[in-house]
Order: C-alpha cells, then sequence, then structure tokens
C-alpha cells in the first residue's frame, strides 16, 4: 500500500490537509493529514498539491484510419503527464466514425492494449442514424455527437433541422444526452488568406448564437438533454442561462484556448491558432471567464484536436486552408490554473471545471452508490500539480517539447505560452497506484488505462472495464 500525504489537498471541493491510502487500483481512505499508516509514506512539498484526476470528455485521438494525426498510445500518455486520468474520445476523424455498433467495437478494438489512461466514447449522430443512438447507448458511449455544419471530413456530415429533432426524438426515448457543434453554417462565411481577423470575421458569434438557440429550442420541445460543445461566444451566454431558468436541460463546456489565448495575440499567417469556432477578442474572453463565475459554462475540457504540421499550411499561413485544431491535453491544468489564479479562482474551483464537472455531465457518477463498484474503483491515480497558492514562484517556461511531449505532431497551447505557465512537478501515480517522478523524464510505456462505459460495471473483454467513479468519489 501507498500514503500519499499532503499538506494541500483538494477533497470534496475544498483544500485541506490529508492522507490518501492506496492499495492495489483502490483508494481505500481518506484520513488526516498525520494518522499513522502501515504503507510506504510519499510526502508532498509544502508548495505542492493533491488533485483528483482530471476527465477529459473532448479529445480527437483519430485511431484507428487517422492514426498519424493522433492515436491510443500517444494521446493517452500526454493525458496522464497532464493529470488527466480519464478520456472520452469523440466519434469523428477515426475511420470509420463511431455512428454503429460495429465502428464502436472496432474503435474499441483499436485502444485495447495501448492505453495509458481510462477511456470511453462518444457515439456519432449523423443523417439516417436516428435508429443506431439507442444501441450505441446500450454499448456504453456516453453520449452522441452532432454537428450543425460541415464538420471538415465527408464521413461525418452534419444534421439539418430535422435531422436534428429526429436525433433528439431518439435520444430522449432512453434520457441520453445530445453533445452538439453549435455553428450555423448559414452564417459562416468562406474564410480565405492570412489575416486572422478575416477568418474571425468569417466566423461570427452569430454563427453560434443562432445554432444554439435552436438546439435549445428543439430540447425544449423534445425533452432531450443536450450539451454545447467547445462555446466560445460569449454573446450566448444570456440565452443559456435563460433556457437553464426555464428547465431546459443544457450544459456547457468551453476550452482552454477560449481562456487565455486572444484574437488580438495571433499573428498573421501563423495557422497554428486556428480552430473553429475561432478565438476571440480579448473582451470576449473575460465574458467567458465571467460565464464560468456565474456558473453558466460548466466546465472546461481540452477539444484537443491535433493534425500532422503539413495540414495546418504554415507555408502558405492560409487560415481558409489549414486545418482547424488546437492541442492542449497535455497542458491544460498548467495554463488554465495560471489564468485562473490571476483573475481571483482558487484550485479547488479550477477542480471542479475540470474534473467533477465533466464526470457528471458524461454520467460517470450516475451509479456511484453502487457497492459493486466501490469494488472496483478505476480513478486512483493522484497528481502532485501547480504552486497551489500564497507567495507564487517565479514563473518559469511551460513549453513542452521533445521527449516531454507526448502528443503525436501538432503544436499545442504551451508552445504559444511559454512563461504563462506556473511551476509545476508531477509524480503521477502510474499504473493505478505506483507513483514515480517524471518531472523532467519521457513516460514510461505503461498501458494499464482500460476502455469504460457509461452503463456497465462488469468487464467485457479482456482489457475492458466498464465503469468507475467519478473524479470527486476519487477523494471520497
Amino acid at each position: 500500500m501507498i500514503v500519499i500525504r499532503a499538506r494541500r489537498a483538494v477533497v470534496d471541493g475544498a483544500e485541506t490537509p490529508a492522507a490518501v491510502l492506496v492499495a492495489g487500483e483502490r483508494i481505500e481512505a481518506i484520513l488526516p493529514f498525520d494518522m499513522p499508516v502501515d504503507a510506504h509514506d510519499v510526502v508532498l512539498a509544502d508548495d505542492e498539491v493533491l488533485l483528483p484526476g482530471l476527465v477529459d470528455t473532448h479529445v480527437h485521438v483519430n485511431e484507428p484510419g487517422r492514426t498519424e494525426w493522433e492515436g491510443f498510445a500517444t494521446a493517452t500518455r500526454a493525458a496522464a503527464a497532464g493529470g488527466v486520468t480519464t478520456i472520452v474520445d469523440m466519434p469523428l476523424n477515426s475511420l470509420p466514425p463511431t455512428v454503429d455498433v460495429a465502428a464502436l467495437h472496432t474503435k474499441r478494438a483499436a485502444a485495447a492494449g495501448q492505453c495509458a489512461v481510462d477511456v470511453g466514447f462518444w457515439g456519432g449522430a449523423v443523417p439516417g442514424n436516428a435508429g443506431e443512438l439507442a444501441k450505441l447507448h446500450a454499448e456504453g458511449v456516453f453520449g452522441v455527437k452532432c454537428f450543425l455544419l460541415d464538420s471538415g471530413v465527408p464521413e461525418f456530415p452534419p444534421l439539418d433541422v430535422d435531422g436534428l429533432k429526429a436525433a433528439l426524438e431518439a435520444v430522449a426515448e432512453y434520457d441520453g444526452l445530445l453533445i452538439a457543434h453549435a455553428e450555423d453554417g448559414a452564417v459562416v462565411r468562406p474564410a480565405a488568406g492570412r489575416r486572422y481577423a478575416d477568418f474571425v470575421a468569417s466566423r461570427p458569434p452569430a454563427a453560434e448564437d443562432g445554432a444554439i438557440a435552436t438546439l435549445l429550442r428543439l430540447a425544449r420541445e423534445t425533452g432531450a438533454r443536450v450539451h454545447v460543445v467547445h462555446l466560445s461566444a460569449a454573446s450566448a451566454l444570456p440565452q443559456l442561462a435563460a433556457a437553464r431558468a426555464d428547465g431546459v436541460p443544457v450544459s456547457v463546456e468551453t476550452c482552454p484556448h477560449y481562456l487565455t489565448l486572444t484574437a488580438e495575440e495571433v499573428p498573421d499567417g501563423d495557422t497554428r491558432f486556428k480552430c473553429c469556432p475561432p478565438v476571440r477578442e480579448s473582451g470576449n474572453r473575460d465574458a467567458l471567464w465571467q460565464g464560468l463565475a456565474d456558473g453558466v459554462i460548466d466546465m472546461v475540457v481540452s477539444d484537443h484536436s491535433p493534425s500532422p504540421p503539413d495540414l495546418k499550411h504554415l507555408d502558405t499561413g492560409d487560415f481558409g486552408t489549414a486545418w482547424g485544431g488546437i492541442a492542449s491535453l497535455q497542458v491544460g491544468l498548467p495554463v488554465v490554473w495560471t489564468e485562473a489564479r490571476r483573475r481571483g479562482h482558487g484550485l479547488a474551483q479550477v477542480v471542479e471545471w475540470m474534473a467533477h464537472a465533466p464526470a457528471a455531465r458524461a454520467g460517470c457518477t450516475a451509479r456511484a452508490a453502487s457497492p459493486r463498484l466501490r469494488r472496483r474503483p478505476r480513478r486512483v491515480r493522484a497528481r502532485r500539480a501547480v504552486h497551489g497558492g500564497g507567495a507564487a514562484p517565479p514563473p518559469c517556461r511551460h513549453a513542452v517539447r521533445g521527449p516531454r511531449a507526448h502528443r503525436r505532431r501538432a503544436p499545442d497551447l504551451a508552445a504559444w505560452h511559454t512563461g504563462r505557465g506556473d511551476a509545476a512537478r508531477a509524480a503521477l501515480a502510474e499504473g493505478r497506484g505506483r507513483v514515480s517522478e517524471r518531472a523532467s523524464e519521457p513516460m514510461p510505456q505503461r498501458r494499464r488505462g482500460r476502455a469504460v462505459s457509461e452503463l456497465a460495471s462488469e468487464p467485457c473483454g479482456s482489457a475492458c472495464a466498464k465503469r468507475r467513479p467519478s473524479a470527486s468519489e476519487a477523494v471520497r
């Protein structure tokens, strides 16, 4: 057994001294900091904080089919290095897309034996597959994702209004969750050229506002639970708040790049910054932070979407032809915490946004009271994380490169934010309870993550354990 002692640990939404007792794959107890225990002691330094593992419900792994963009081995190692212990993989960019049960089985087979953290899956809602959604749910996807405009890949077409209503009606039948890329294709204009301001203007806030209005209207009509992914336009916050006040079951996420970057900072021609919807102006960023503070935005997840560098078209700098996507799976915590602390938010609040809320929305806590689940916990990895407050340490350079960069190819958020990450010395309880210092070494080649799903608690094959407690349950 191992006992991890921290004078500052985030437990049940607050910082407190604690000792976390780990036996094998299970957190056995949360104890007073100085309680004697017959176990191997790991004591954190005074300026380190013990956090529950983060949960990132918006990750594009792209395997099988486009593994050269990102695969399960590299994505899950990047997650582990960033303190993320569960990811949920998006249904598109892989081939085949996860739009039926056969494709889900193909995806799970591709992940088997490769994963350093636990991995779940979203299904996909595309034209003509409304009849497949209940089957995907029964097989354990956490929900289904749709696009309301061109997704960028032909094998995952968008839903029109009638298709969206059909999908919502199907999802409502089994009380599932539909998550939506909400931009209105009728408002988005073709983009071309090197000027970043022109690219932002081609995808104005009105595109998000209109698509979100349609989603909310149909959610009211059908009673389906809905979730807005990667909100960029703060102008949508009032209608989202009003819908929630009216009882519409809607939740909202935003991403580290929208909270830490601004359009004013993006150089013309630097297509590494392209994502859809786009990074907007500084005033919009401030409003997103206010939306988090007010509880209108529920969570922060990465929308990790790597691609080979040549698809970014850095040679021409053309925002119209470059692939859109930012990789931040490994670095989301330090960049979000740095900006959050500057704005007066505590580390426990960051954990709520990046661990507890994503776990709850995806359904990871739905069966937390089950005694059987308590015998098979999943969330046991702990992370010694960023400096938690008090006298701030000198800023350190947080560029993650070379052997410390575990995503496959794409430049990531830290490459543009050197100097913004506060001190971060991580000790991952790798391999479900084995603690190892990894401040400057490559991650070990461990493959102990498991495929998980929303519904079942029993194994579903040789490498597939299908439910686990939430991030918050990990410290209870």
